[in-house]
């Protein structure tokens, strides 16, 4: 099968290396097509795997130089490609070299990154997560990215007016700021009916009720409001983000 995958990938590369390849919309059409005629019957997402694992084995040593693949304007989305990344590695328990391998994976991260920061190609985004992947860049906590100065405090849990929190969607934040451990944090389409139901005495799945139980008097809250445009699957995967930065004591975490 080796020899078959590399006389597939030389007979489409373009030369392009194999990374390219696989992520590469185009490129990685051309590539499963080219498998299908010399009759591999893996799945895409094995078939490509199989093609980085050549490299990565030095099975594709002593070929012309590639093609470098650079964009110049990454910055304006290379932090919604590391979101959404991270937000598929972390549940699902996948690196970003088995995301772009996957088709179903590779489609679920374009969507987030291009909801996140429109108008850029799959392509664009799947380079600049490989690029951040190769570099170890991947920073912690980008929301201020996508929300800037669109942070409020609602001070003491216990002094709170309901009716005074915005009905924008965006994220919030239990913190103690005394000893400055977040708590828990969440995201809604409604942050005053979801914090509503938290600090509804009479639920007694009351979040806020479930807080003060343990001991957390001085509970204060934090809102992230987000734009109107916000998609669900963005304000997700910036949750996603922020409990991996604030790393929250109860909620759940990935590794």
């Amino acid at each position: 099968m080796k020899a078959q995958i590399q006389a597939a990938f030389l007979a489409v590369r373009d030369r392009y290396p194999p990374d390219r390849v696989v992520a590469d919309p185009q490129l990685n059409q051309a590539f499963i097509s080219e498998c299908r005629r010399l009759g591999l019957a893996d799945s895409i997402k094995a078939l490509n795997q199989k093609l980085l694992n050549l490299r990565k084995g030095g099975d594709l040593k002593g070929l012309p130089r590639s093609v470098r693949t650079s964009f110049r304007n990454e910055e304006g989305y290379r932090f919604a490609s590391e979101i959404a990344a991270r937000h598929l590695e972390r549940p699902k328990n996948v690196t970003v070299d088995e995301i772009i391998c996957d088709p179903e994976l590779v489609r679920e991260f374009d969507s987030i990154a291009a909801d996140l920061a429109p108008g850029f190609l799959p392509l664009q985004y799947r380079w600049a997560a490989l690029n951040l992947r190769k570099a170890k860049r991947l920073k912690p906590e980008l929301l201020s990215r996508v929300a800037p100065a669109e942070t409020v405090s609602l001070g003491l849990i216990t002094e709170l007016d309901v009716v005074s929190i915005s009905s924008k969607q965006g994220l919030y934040v239990f913190y103690d700021p005394d000893t400055r451990q977040t708590l828990y944090v969440g995201e809604a389409a409604n942050l005053r009916k979801r914090l509503e139901k938290h600090l509804d005495h009479s639920d007694n799945k009351s979040l806020g009720r479930w807080l003060w139980e343990y001991g957390f008097e001085k509970l204060y809250v934090e809102l992230h409001l987000l734009p109107d445009a916000t998609t669900t699957r963005a304000r997700r995967a910036l949750e996603t983000e922020l409990i991996a930065s604030r790393r929250p004591m109860f909620n759940v975490q990935g590794a």
